[in-house]
């Protein structure tokens, strides 16, 4: 007497696989859509939310790279794992497992109209404020499309279910356009932002505008102690404050920050830069705020670096190697009264 074996109603690996595809496809969906607006506001700054400055800025690529990242590994992810799920589809689901495979799909169906609906309602709200621009209108298109290839394919993927080979067919279309458009964001956003190593020295240069900064601000500090500038960087050194003098991050290549005082009251700083320093506008939404006085003391304020925001050319420069002239003027910098010690 032959027996045959019932599949179980519900497996333990279609479901966790149908988990990770969803956690998957949503990460990698919005993902997506933070590097397409992120990469778009900083190819066309809205003039109404930006101010023009100098500057780095280097952390206003802080979401596009944690978008970048992501993407690079958690997109391989869902296809991978997609390719998994279609597979154990193929053969005979269990009663819950067929249930689990229906939800899933109306979920991720329910998700691509919610996002459909509020893109033509922000469509509509710049609309009415006059705030039509290209980077809107962009932004629109690129949800919109995401949206809809991912609804179009699990719409088909219900429907078709039994159509093994127009499924497969279906599937592949469907995922050669995803991985193009993936492919398309990445290389966009990289265009916009810069290379890995265009990015590391921006960064570097950033490093050397705030250390020169520093070293700008002991020497007047040093003027305002002894009436008189430092003859060398070295005298700047000071044990007691635990102060040391800043240090070229490519120190290694020979690159050192050069200081020579010129008269009584000016002063050379000089460095090597990597990258020409970048100029535009920068978003507020990108924590850019307008410039601001920073105290050396009660009555000595100086202009904050550029990247807070605001027209400041102090510290601009190309590549290579540029120097930069202070005078001090008493009347904003005034020496220290003396204090006797008793």
């Amino acid at each position: 007497m032959e027996t045959t074996t019932q599949k179980p109603s519900l497996t333990p690996k279609f479901f966790f696989v149908s988990m990770g595809v969803i956690v998957t496809l949503i990460t990698s969906v919005s993902s997506l859509l933070v590097l397409l607006f992120e990469t778009l506001d900083h190819k066309f700054p809205d003039a109404l939310n930006s101010v023009y400055q100098y500057g780095y800025n280097t952390y206003n690529f802080d979401k596009i790279r944690g978008a970048l990242a992501t993407m690079i590994i958690v997109f391989p992810v869902f296809l991978l794992l997609s390719f998994v799920w279609r597979k154990i589809c193929k053969g005979d689901l269990g009663r819950v497992d067929a249930i689990i495979r229906k939800w899933m799909i109306y979920l991720i169906l329910f998700l691509s109209g919610v996002v459909v609906v509020v893109d033509l309602v922000t469509l509509v709200r710049y609309f009415v404020s006059g705030e039509i621009t290209n980077r809107f209108i962009f932004k629109v298109i690129g949800t919109a499309v995401v949206a809809l290839l991912v609804g179009f394919h699990y719409y088909f993927e219900l429907k078709i279910f039994k159509l093994i080979n127009w499924k497969k067919r279906f599937g592949l279309i469907t995922g050669a356009i995803s991985v193009l458009l993936v492919l398309g964001m990445i290389i966009l956003s990289f265009m916009v932002m810069g290379s890995p190593s265009k990015q590391r020295d921006l960064r570097f240069d950033q490093r050397r505008v705030e250390d020169l900064q520093n070293i700008q601000y002991q020497v007047i500090n040093y003027w305002q102690q002894k009436e008189k500038l430092p003859s060398t960087l070295a005298e700047l050194a000071n044990p007691i404050s635990s102060y040391s003098i800043p240090v070229d991050p490519e120190f290694e290549k020979g690159n050192k920050y050069e200081y020579t005082p010129k008269d009584k009251l000016s002063f050379e700083l000089c460095a090597t830069f990597g990258e020409e320093m970048q100029k535009g506008w920068q978003e507020y939404g990108n924590r850019v705020y307008p410039a601001y006085d920073v105290s050396y003391s009660e009555k000595a304020t100086s202009v904050a670096y550029p990247s807070y925001g605001g027209v400041n050319e102090s510290w601009d420069h190309g590549v290579g190697r540029t120097c930069f002239t202070r005078t001090i003027d008493t009347d904003i910098y005034p020496p220290f009264e003396k204090r006797s010690i008793k």
